[in-house]
């Protein structure tokens, strides 16, 4: 995207209060409805959609009427929204030209009040050309739904961290100045990208350079991860500096080895194939001394000693907690995984766990039902004779699919308690819906006001046939 600072200029108070407006609906919101822009920013007499008319002619928001009336910030605004900040602090007081582009990020010229010269990097994820970033990079963390602009700024977070915590260990990196958003200001390395590199004086010993950088970085802890001719830089002195750290990861990552080994790999492919450089030969100098080599020539992951630092668990003073990196691990390391595997255990805990004693009444209630259902025969005539009495609650005898209760004595009735005339209540209600059931499906019982004449003629004449039986 081209950053045309020509229209920041002109922008008035209130064009940034609704460019912040914006921003800050968007914590919760894909896109800002334009009322709670209005009610943010707080303009009287309705200037906050003349200012949104404004904003959006210069590209700084895009609006959106797909499902509502909204707005949401492109990363032009977000531009603008840094680089006002970082001005109004006094970092830099001038914009200038581009010097680098790249997948993630774009590098511009800034220049100071008394003229010296720094440089800006705009991160910008989300191209076409790279947007696999929640498998490439760990900005995402816990996170599901992601936002490119927060994204964007995460990794500013980072990068800003690593550089700061690098510096002040003695490591060749550009001097980390100040940080705003997705906005990262730095010192200009006096310098080219290793990859235009065509010919050196000294191409091994820049090579030795190299490779002792990649294994201090282990010694302390961390891996650069994307360790190419692309992010070295190489001055006419043959002095190396290295740039771009947002993907960095600890040496306790499970992946960690592989890392490791892919960032040797691309240096030594790099030298072979453009300096022409064989590396058997000091192998075979070494006979075997460095216990850093491997038979290959190439640094040993396994042999290479950690207790230097840790700068993977000391960026706290950075801005880069160590909650957040623990946050990170445990999001690479597979949280996912962990929580399938977890419910798989609460599933299995919950099948073996104890039942409740309250429970107890149910089960039997349930047991009684299916004692009842298999003395159902499914046969148009069913009998059960006075031997299969349950608690003397009577004989029922089933001829056709018509059921039949025979009455109980009343001496049976004098020996039992209420709670036990309760409980056969019960059992013989359950074993006449079972039986029922297994006829075909329940009877639909007579209504609860079905006794009641309700004032209609069918009803009406229903109780005089009834009056008439009974004379």
């Amino acid at each position: 995207m081209k950053l045309n600072v020509d229209a920041l200029r002109y922008m008035s108070k209130d064009d940034f209060r609704v460019l912040t407006s914006v921003e800050m609906g968007m914590r919760n919101h894909e896109i800002v409805p334009a009322e709670l822009v209005d009610r943010i920013a707080g303009l009287k007499h309705g200037g906050t959609y003349k200012v949104l008319k404004n904003l959006l002619k210069h590209k700084l928001v895009h609006h959106d009427s797909s499902k509502y009336d909204g707005f949401r910030l492109t990363y032009l605004g977000y531009d603008f929204l840094a680089i006002k900040a970082l001005v109004n602090r006094g970092v830099f007081a001038s914009v200038g030209r581009q010097i680098g582009v790249g997948k993630e990020s774009d590098i511009f010229e800034v220049a100071t009040e008394d003229g010296t010269i720094l440089a800006m990097k705009l991160h910008r994820l989300g191209r076409t050309s790279f947007r696999a970033v929640k498998s490439k990079r760990d900005y995402l963390l816990h996170r599901n739904s992601y936002n490119w602009l927060y994204l964007s700024r995460l990794a500013a977070l980072k990068e800003f961290a690593f550089m700061k915590a690098l510096e002040e260990h003695g490591f060749p990196v550009p001097n980390a100045v100040d940080c705003n958003r997705h906005c990262v200001i730095m010192s200009l390395v006096q310098g080219y990208p290793l990859v235009q590199v065509k010919q050196l004086q000294n191409p091994d010993n820049v090579f030795e350079t190299i490779i002792g950088l990649v294994i201090r970085l282990a010694e302390h802890g961390l891996i650069h991860c994307d360790f190419n001719e692309f992010n070295i830089m190489i001055d006419d002195n043959e002095e190396v500096t290295m740039i771009d750290f947002p993907q960095m990861v600890s040496v306790s990552h499970r992946n960690a080895e592989m890392y490791f080994d892919r960032d040797v790999e691309c240096i030594f492919k790099f030298f072979r194939k453009r300096f022409n450089l064989s590396y058997r030969e000091d192998t075979d100098e070494h006979d075997g001394s460095d216990s850093d080599l491997e038979d290959n020539g190439r640094p040993s992951f396994s042999s290479i000693a950690k207790s230097t630092g840790h700068l993977d668990k000391d960026l706290a003073a950075s801005g880069f907690t160590k909650k957040d990196q623990h946050d990170i691990e445990k999001f690479i390391d597979g949280g996912i995984d962990e929580d399938e595997n977890t419910s798989d255990d609460e599933v299995s805990t919950d099948t073996n766990c104890p039942r409740d004693e309250g429970y107890g009444d149910v089960d039997g209630h349930l047991e009684s039902l299916h004692m009842s259902h298999q003395s159902v025969d499914l046969e148009p005539t069913v009998s059960c004779n006075d031997n299969d009495k349950v608690e003397n609650l009577g004989s029922c005898k089933v001829n056709d699919g018509n059921v039949h209760e025979s009455s109980q004595g009343e001496e049976d009735n004098n020996d039992t308690d209420d709670g036990d005339v309760v409980l056969a209540k019960r059992l013989d209600k359950q074993r006449r819906r079972a039986i029922a059931a297994a006829q075909g499906g329940r009877k639909a019982g007579s209504s609860r006001n079905s006794y009641k004449d309700k004032g209609g003629k069918t009803s009406h004449n229903s109780k005089i046939q009834r009056q008439t039986c009974n004379w």
